[in-house]
């Protein structure tokens, strides 16, 4: 019996097309389940993003390294997303895309609560590390199956036209998984008295998991496998190395070359950068009061999910690359002018006072490493000392040590004497909560970023799904998607973090995520084909 390609999936001759109840149910339980997958996964960028990681996991000489460890163990979890892919993508070719993103969610589900049982390194010392990040890789892990399996799942129940639209929802649950984790951090953090959270009920949101697990495995154990996969178990046409042949399918390297660089590496920085570089931006740089910043990026990112929805829907109507390549070329003009525009709202006082009396460190060598705890020259030490306030500077050679504020040499250089000579100068180093009419500006840039992420990102599952063949959809999949999303996304706060502290520029790291999407432009505008020729080009 052979299996022909439709708009969003594959359906073979046995197949009788799901009901609007077996939809609604797959769509629903699909998506919560993606909710609650990304929810444990960005748990930990939302707690790292406030500081309490670092404080608590990666104590160090200075406040920087610590903000730096903690994204790098950020990162360490989208490390080995690619190889929870290839894993259980192999399983979801072999054994069905159900029971393998059961397992997926169940892996998730418990190494973030174990997260949250880990004792900090004032207790057990270098262990406390060691094994956070061992249970971040056991979240990398899951996570690679995970997003692949949904996405597929629900594409493959989705009638001709309409894949676009269904796989719209499981976007915007990964926005979900994001807003969830601000909202439980902040009930939590009003609900517990003063210094609670700080002491211990930080750990609370990582065991709320165990009760997102429950509700996940309960509203997944209802669902049947997807009719494309029993199709093929039945016709005997199930891959039986189905890595091996995303390799070595004829057109399939392309089509790989193409997922990871010109899909999956853009959209994830465009996303990454309008949720938790806006959220790190917010807290740190412009030093917004933490409950406030989280408030404000939980609103926009919440007021954006539409998008998402939205230009899936209508990748169903004009296709799928028109709407990625509009929005990478609306990123590369946007990115940084919506930065500017939050950063002027966020704390005016701040941005005018950088604007007014810059900041000049100058000496004879003046060399800055992040990842000392004791920086070398008095003049590293002065460029640690404004990284940490988030004060924005340029570095300068001369014979003698010298810090100029507005053009007024500072005789004072301890940090209290700079924190005087700032103050005078109009710089707001205390957290600000803004005033009404400037988070409303804030919030009209999150929800523009919101809109370059969901132009990019919501048409994609559906793109994906429909590049590849269905015998090897589930690994050619997941494999591309997660190396350039946990490669290039996953190091992104990191990277950006790092360019921030070695410039002195706050904007600086905004580089890092344009020239990302300037190459998936061009991946994407040369490599992607019409998923119309595509699709007949790959029916079995």
């Amino acid at each position: 019996m052979a299996i022909t390609q439709a708009a969003g999936g594959m359906v073979g001759e046995a197949a009788s097309p799901p009901t609007r109840k077996e939809i609604q149910l797959v769509i629903t339980a699909s998506s919560l389940g993606t909710v609650f997958e990304w929810y444990d996964f960005f748990i930990y960028g939302t707690l790292a993003a406030s500081g309490i990681i670092g404080r608590t996991f990666f104590p160090g000489g200075s406040e920087m390294l610590q903000t730096l460890f903690a994204w790098a163990g950020f990162a360490v979890g989208f490390g080995f997303r690619p190889l929870g892919a290839v894993l259980f993508g192999f399983l979801g070719d072999r054994l069905g895309r159900k029971y393998t993103f059961l397992v997926t969610i169940t892996l998730m589900g418990i190494a973030t609560a174990g997260m949250g049982l880990v004792p900090s390194a004032a207790s057990i010392g270098l262990a406390a590390p060691l094994i956070l990040i061992f249970l971040r890789i056991l979240q990398g892990l899951a996570l690679g199956g995970e997003y692949g399996g949904a996405a597929i799942y629900v594409a493959e129940h989705s009638p001709p036209g309409k894949a676009g639209y269904f796989t719209s929802f499981i976007q915007a649950s990964v926005v979900g998984g994001f807003i969830l984790s601000l909202a439980v951090v902040l009930i939590t953090k009003l609900a517990l008295p003063g210094g609670v959270w700080d002491a211990w009920g930080w750990r609370l949101p990582f065991l709320f998991s165990l009760l997102l697990l429950c509700v996940s495995l309960y509203m997944r154990l209802k669902l049947s496998e997807s009719p494309v996969f029993k199709s093929m178990k039945a016709a005997g046409e199930t891959a039986k190395n189905p890595f091996t042949e995303s390799f070595t399918y004829p057109g399939n390297l392309k089509r790989l070359f193409v997922a990871l660089f010109g899909i999956a590496a853009g959209l994830t920085v465009i996303w990454y950068t309008a949720m938790f570089t806006v959220l790190s931006f917010l807290q740190t740089t412009m030093r917004v009061q933490e409950t406030a910043a989280q408030l404000i990026v939980g609103v926009g990112a919440a007021s954006g999910l539409f998008w998402f929805v939205f230009f899936g829907r209508l990748s169903d109507r004009i296709g799928r690359k028109t709407p990625i390549v509009l929005g990478y070329v609306a990123t590369l003009v946007l990115l940084f002018p919506l930065f500017w525009v939050m950063g002027s709202a966020a704390n005016p006082a701040l941005a005018e006072a950088a604007r007014r009396a810059p900041v000049i460190v100058s000496g004879p060598v003046c060399s800055y490493d992040p990842f000392a705890t004791k920086q070398i020259d008095r003049c590293g030490q002065l460029l640690d000392y404004f990284s940490k306030k988030g004060v924005e500077y340029t570095k300068q050679h001369t014979p003698a040590t010298v810090v100029r504020i507005g053009g007024l040499a500072v005789t004072d250089t301890t940090p209290a004497g700079l924190d005087t000579a700032l103050t005078a100068a109009g710089y707001q180093l205390e957290k600000i909560v803004p005033a009404p009419l400037n988070i409303a500006v804030i919030l009209f840039a999150i929800l523009l970023l919101g809109a370059l992420s969901g132009i990019t990102f919501g048409p994609v599952a559906a793109l994906l799904s429909e590049m590849f063949p269905p015998r090897i959809r589930y690994s050619s999949m997941s494999i591309p998607y997660h190396i350039g999303t946990g490669y290039f996304g996953g190091f992104l706060p990191f990277i950006s973090q790092y360019i921030v502290a070695r410039t002195g520029d706050p904007y600086a790291g905004l580089w890092y995520t344009w020239l990302v999407v300037a190459m998936a432009l061009v991946v994407t505008l040369v490599g992607l084909e019409s998923p119309r020729i595509a699709a007949a080009a790959r029916a079995d």
